[in-house]
């Protein structure tokens, strides 16, 4: 079948997601996307460029995939007749109502009520994780607050409905080339490879790593991830601080300088506030790197339970920065051992998109037929 798959915000996880799905998948896969630059725009306005781009699509569509980031009535209406009865399903790769926002900012709702009508077109809602179906559930309610008469709470039952967790497809087997090199380094390697954003919290990342320079502990970095954005400040105080132990700073664009790094790495360190599906720690996981990762986020439902809290070994969630200062310390100082590779590596290879693709090609085709 063709299906038409419409992103307005090609990057990063978006980008990443797209291009594993077409690449793997049995049907003709159509894209027709936009880059990342001015988020806004691309979800408020680009619906007009986006039906130009698919006027020139001249293959009989037989089903709609759209972001999160699409204006979805916008796009239909810019197009009708031509998709009214093709069904639809919008991956949720965020959304508008829960997404942290700068601080000095306040959430704009017209984004919010962009994402809402467009779930509500949808025939179909796919989110990343059950945490982020759940987060976005839970702040429908609050959001309908704000209509000044009927709240028409009845739609949450109805976007409930029509949602399943979906987990992305993980590009995993280009790391299997590459070989282990941590049993070289001279002293642990922490490895950071999200974006270099507020979200991230990469200020707590730093605290943590200042309090272990404080006592002594020994360590190198790798400061890796996208750093198109705006910059957080602590980065280049870390650079100050850690110069002489800091291996690699900035974003890879080498599949296999990246695959390298992170075969390098002993320890993978997440403090974001907030995100529903990170690609990158779980790259990091599967080359063997022990994680960290907030108990808060969607992390214990993508992690074995019976890892939260090996016996022989070091724990893999943390509650707050004092815990995650604490187990940070035993690793670095031998008190705990970090989980093996290959246990590592079954938390995630079932999502590899060689074995993924097959539960979306499945419901494409239940859609379709």
């Amino acid at each position: 079948m063709n299906i038409l798959a419409i992103e307005p915000f090609y990057s990063g996880s978006h980008k990443a997601f797209l291009k594993g799905l077409a690449k793997h998948s049995s049907h003709n896969i159509i894209p027709i996307k936009l880059n990342y630059n001015g988020w806004k725009w691309r979800m408020h306005g680009d619906s007009l460029t986006l039906a130009q781009l698919t006027s020139e699509v001249k293959e009989d569509i037989d089903l709609l995939l759209t972001s999160s980031m699409t204006n979805l009535p916008a796009f239909l209406a810019l197009n009708n007749p031509r998709f009214a009865h093709t069904p639809k399903i919008m991956y949720m790769h965020d959304n508008q109502f829960t997404r942290p926002i700068p601080e000095g900012e306040t959430r704009d709702m017209t984004y919010c009520y962009i994402n809402y009508l467009s779930m509500l077109v949808a025939d179909k809602l796919l989110f990343s994780s059950q945490f982020h179906l759940d987060d976005l559930l839970g702040a429908l309610p609050k959001f309908l607050d704000n209509f000044p008469d009927d709240k028409h709470y009845n739609t949450v039952d109805q976007i409930r409905e029509k949602s399943v967790v979906m987990y992305p497809g993980l590009d995993l087997k280009h790391f299997d080339a590459q070989q282990d090199t941590r049993k070289k380094n001279d002293r642990p390697v922490i490895v950071w490879n999200q974006r270099w954003q507020f979200d991230r919290n990469p200020a707590m990342f730093f605290r943590v790593l200042n309090r272990l320079n404080d006592i002594d502990l020994k360590f190198d970095l790798i400061l890796a991830g996208d750093t198109k954005h705006e910059k957080p400040e602590e980065f280049q105080k870390a650079w100050k601080r850690f110069g002489q132990q800091i291996t690699h700073f900035g974003y890879v664009d080498d599949k296999e300088a990246y695959s390298k790094l992170l075969h390098s790495g002993d320890i993978v360190v997440s403090t974001a506030t907030y995100e529903f599906f990170c690609v990158s720690i779980m790259e990091a996981i599967y080359c063997g790197c022990h994680p960290l990762v907030p108990k808060s986020l969607h992390y214990p439902e993508l992690i074995p339970e019976t890892l939260h809290n090996p016996l022989l070994h070091a724990p893999v969630l943390y509650e707050n920065e004092d815990e995650l200062f604490k187990f940070m310390k035993d690793l670095l100082t031998e008190t705990t051992k970090p989980l093996p590779k290959a246990t590592l590596q079954n938390i995630n290879k079932h999502l590899e998109w060689s074995r993924q693709y097959r539960k979306f090609d499945q419901l494409f085709e239940e859609m379709v037929g």
